[in-house]
């Protein structure tokens, strides 16, 4: 049976998963703190990152016997985050704030630390607002400081106001692109493996004949 169902269902491995899963976490705390909880939205971006964890867990389930629904559902769950990444950058771009691009600093420590869990990204998010409250507090006592004094060169900040809404946004965002990068190589490695090995339906012939032919 191995040869026609070959083994499946293990999502939880996926990096694909595994990083939007955490998306849809951080997606829901977000929409819980800084989204209207009577508006549109919100239900459409949670269902949104939702979409993408369970099209991937869904589809990696039905592989067991079709490969062709698998890379449909992988599909449709690229599609749900990239829907998601559009709610992100609307809901910077319609409240002023900035897209920051992926390698500014805070962006790139990010990055570095990897986070896994809600947790670690929400204290991701303070201390960069921290550090950005910090930076901003020198800022403005180089400014203020006599002319012959104020030769420092300050490093200006895209964000106006780096609010933890502006970060968390922004993280979503990182963590987004990096979700559907693992699902683009998804798709791929899925659909080479449907050309050089075929479906189900295809196995079950070819098992079927060889059987046939084996019949004294």
């Amino acid at each position: 049976m191995s040869e026609l169902i070959p083994k499946h269902g293990g999502y939880r491995k996926l990096k694909s998963f595994q990083v939007a899963q955490l998306v849809y976490d951080i997606t829901v705390r977000f929409c819980d703190r800084y989204v209207d909880k009577f508006s549109r939205t919100k239900d459409q971006m949670v269902q949104a990152a939702r979409s993408g964890v369970q099209n991937i867990a869904e589809g990696s389930q039905a592989s067991a016997t079709s490969k062709k629904t698998e890379l449909k559902l992988t599909q449709v769950a690229r599609a749900s985050l990239e829907e998601l990444k559009l709610d992100y950058e609307d809901f910077l771009r319609q409240r002023g704030l900035a897209t920051l691009e992926p390698n500014h600093p805070a962006l790139t420590r990010f990055k570095q630390h990897k986070p896994q869990t809600v947790e670690a990204f929400a204290a991701w998010v303070e201390e960069e607002r921290r550090r950005f409250t910090d930076e901003q507090g020198r800022t403005q006592t180089v400014t203020d400081a006599p002319r012959s004094n104020s030769a420092m060169p300050v490093r200006e900040s895209p964000c106006q106001s780096m609010t933890s809404a502006c970060l968390a946004a922004n993280g979503a965002l990182s963590l987004l692109n990096l979700a559907c990068y693992f699902l683009d190589r998804q798709v791929e490695r899925l659909a080479l493996d449907f050309e050089n090995e075929g479906g189900f339906t295809e196995r079950l012939y070819k098992m079927r004949t060889a059987k046939r032919r084996n019949q004294p």
